[in-house]
């Protein structure tokens, strides 16, 4: 009789429990974010893993021409998906109205948009749909004021439908402000969030495949490079420094990998002045973690402190190890100090980069140092927990 417990206090504990997971339910809030022209992106797979699932239900809208990598992983971590298919401005129209009635018989507390087509697509609909938080993070800095300043007045209009701006980095804030005229109570700072420790933990085995893969075995240095084929990016720059590099060392690699881009004309006109053996473009490599530990050194110059909104190869290489040599544009103008944690060289300076490819192949030390003190410095500043704290809080309010 002693374990007996009265019939009505069990109806009441499952009540009990019965109301508290409505409650938990009840307060769950629903985000759905959408994203245009994506095949793989690392960020948006760690959100959809480390979201509170407790206080957020998360789906997505993907505006992408078919399947994609991300689609497939979302798929086997249980997110909701549903893919509109884009291919291009020409699919605009028809975009919109499958976003604005997918809002309407789906309604979201919040969207969070991604990217610029999507901006163009979903902020309007989801306007429209009548939803009342609004999101979308700047992911480009100065690009359309220099590159393309009749695309100005589209940036200003997705400014003007979201609610929030999200900004992932001092530079973008300051153009949002300044060269956009955007009320700095509608920013909110946000920098991105990486799973750091998968940049140093990759096993021999992934190496080795990419060795192979490569043919970098037996190269000595191998000189990385991962950037898009576009002017600002600064690869125009580096080719002739790896040129000069060769005659020192004629056994030298230089590996470009995301090798397209609007500059491929440019770049493979260089690319000629160098022997076939001495380069590999690599179009897309999925194991980005351990493509950064086949480099020596590693080099990344924006033409302009302003050219990145944030720069996360600068945070990848730092994080993976590779002692590196920067240019200070986006993020890299907030913590990158010369010689302390990269090497820092001038804008537009072939020069300048082979001296510093030159000078961490040759000083050990130096390049040892900065290899410790870049990887504790990202560990500081861009752990994934701190983002996803950050976008919890942007949620929750």
């Amino acid at each position: 009789m002693g374990n007996f417990i009265h019939p009505h206090k069990k109806i009441n504990k499952s009540l009990t429990f019965a109301a508290s997971i409505l409650r938990t339910n009840a307060v769950k809030k629903k985000v759905t974010y959408i994203v245009s022209n994506i095949n793989k992106a690392l960020a948006f797979e760690w959100v959809a893993q480390g979201l509170d699932k407790d206080r957020f239900i998360l789906s997505f809208l993907l505006l992408n021409p078919g399947d994609s990598a991300l689609e497939r992983e979302l798929r086997k971590l249980d997110v909701e998906v549903k893919r509109i298919p884009y291919r291009g401005k020409k699919d605009m129209p028809i975009a919109f109205l499958k976003v604005f009635f997918w809002l309407l018989k789906h309604p979201p507390d919040m969207v969070h948009v991604h990217l610029f087509d999507a901006c163009l697509i979903a902020l309007p609909a989801a306007w429209l749909a009548g939803i009342k938080k609004r999101i979308h993070t700047r992911h480009s800095s100065v690009y359309h004021l220099e590159e393309h300043p009749h695309i100005v007045k589209y940036d200003l209009m997705i400014n003007h439908f979201s609610t929030t701006i999200v900004s992932i980095s001092k530079n973008v804030s300051q153009v949002l402000e300044v060269e956009e005229g955007v009320d700095k109570r509608k920013i909110v700072l946000i920098y991105h969030g990486f799973k750091l420790e998968d940049f140093e933990n990759v096993s021999p085995e992934r190496i080795a495949a990419l060795q192979t893969k490569y043919q970098t075995k037996g190269r000595h240095p191998v000189i990385g490079v991962i950037s898009r084929y576009i002017g600002w990016k600064g690869i125009q720059y580096i080719i002739p420094a790896f040129e000069k590099l060769l005659e020192t060392h004629p056994n030298a690699l230089l590996l470009l990998a995301n090798g397209n881009g609007e500059y491929w004309r440019e770049v493979r006109q260089l690319l000629k002045n160098l022997p076939p053996d001495n380069f590999i473009e690599i179009g897309f490599e999925e194991d980005l973690f351990a493509l950064y530990q086949l480099f020596d050194v590693f080099v990344h110059v924006p033409v302009s402190s302003r050219s990145e909104a944030f720069g996360q190869t600068y945070v990848e290489a730092l994080a993976a190890g590779i002692p590196s040599v920067f240019t200070l544009s986006g993020i890299a103008s907030e913590f990158i100090t010369d010689k302390n944690n990269a090497i820092v060289v001038d804008y537009k300076n072939s020069e300048t980069i082979h001296q510093s490819m030159l000078e961490l192949l040759n000083n050990k030390s130096l390049a040892e140092t900065i290899t410790k003190n870049g990887r504790e410095d990202v560990y500081e500043r861009f752990q994934l927990n701190n983002m996803l704290t950050n976008l919890e809080n942007l949620y929750a309010g």
